[in-house]
């Protein structure tokens, strides 16, 4: 029901990746990009993002750096049902309405957030029932202050993108908008008025993932979440609705990603409850 990783330190590859679950994932040491759908963050020690976590999302950090983050993950299903009778507010409102957004926390906030996070860590590492119960009423400690940090419409960061940066960007929305399409290099850099190899290599650089690895992991992340909420669909209708134009190929790009074949995903898909679909 809930993940809880504070401060890791180990390095990860740069993947792209959905789940169902939320997730809040604080920034504390370390040089790099966080990709969430079409925006790029470049990250800066105290940085909290928020994660409505069906949009694919990937970090792509600077590996000569010192990589600390705290992430936390969590059914939403189980807050509301833990925090909905006791609270007046509504704890998921800056998951939900915010939807994926940064926010750059200092001085008095940041001290703050990084002692709630410390508590949290003290009463997880134990193991005794006062603890868990000690851990929960401190998970919804942290998730007010989230809430209240939504609410200041001048707490959101704005980022001032290099010129690499609105490249990828511009070129993700054009994916965004295009993956069903038979995307092709050319196209792209026309789109963009550049180079296509030049437009190629920035990709890698800023996103840590080539152009057409990120289009068949969208793709992919689409037919999952097809598979979850379109259950009457076959692994065909799914496979051409989503871009590909091969269904071997679709399979195995499919089950590179997923570890699973699409007709297994879709298998255990249906046997899911319908309202808490998971995409790890």
């Amino acid at each position: 029901m809930v993940r809880f990783e504070y401060r890791k330190t180990e390095p990860i590859a740069s993947v792209f990746h959905s789940h169902a679950n939320y997730e809040i994932f604080y920034f504390h040491e370390g040089r790099g990009n966080y990709l969430i759908g079409g925006n790029i963050y470049s990250l800066s020690p105290g940085d909290l993002i928020l994660m409505h976590g069906m949009t694919l999302h990937c970090p792509n950090m600077d590996e000569s750096y010192k990589y600390v983050r705290t992430v936390i993950g969590f059914d939403p299903t189980y807050i509301r049902a833990i925090a909905g009778p006791l609270l007046t507010v509504n704890l998921l409102d800056p998951f939900e309405q915010l939807k994926n957004c940064r926010f750059p926390l200092q001085d008095e906030a940041r001290s703050r957030f990084e002692a709630l996070l410390a508590e949290m860590n003290g009463f997880h590492e134990r193991t005794d029932a006062v603890s868990a119960d000690r851990f929960t009423l401190s998970l919804i400690s942290l998730l007010l202050e989230i809430y209240d940090i939504g609410q200041k419409p001048q707490g959101r960061g704005q980022d001032v993108s290099s010129e690499k940066e609105q490249t990828v960007q511009k070129a993700i929305s054009y994916l965004e908008e295009h993956y069903v399409d038979d995307v092709h290099l050319d196209d792209l850099g026309e789109h963009l008025h550049l180079n296509k190899h030049y437009l190629a290599r920035t990709f890698r650089d800023i996103t840590g993932v080539t152009i057409f690895t990120y289009l068949y992991r969208r793709r992919v992340n689409q037919a999952k979440i097809k598979f979850l909420l379109e259950r009457e669909l076959s692994v065909t209708d799914v496979c051409f609705q989503v871009g590909f134009k091969n269904l071997s190929h679709f399979s195995r790009v499919f089950k590179q990603q997923v570890g699973q074949t699409p007709e297994q995903f879709r298998r255990m898909a249906k046997s899911q409850p319908e309202q808490n679909p998971v995409l790890e």
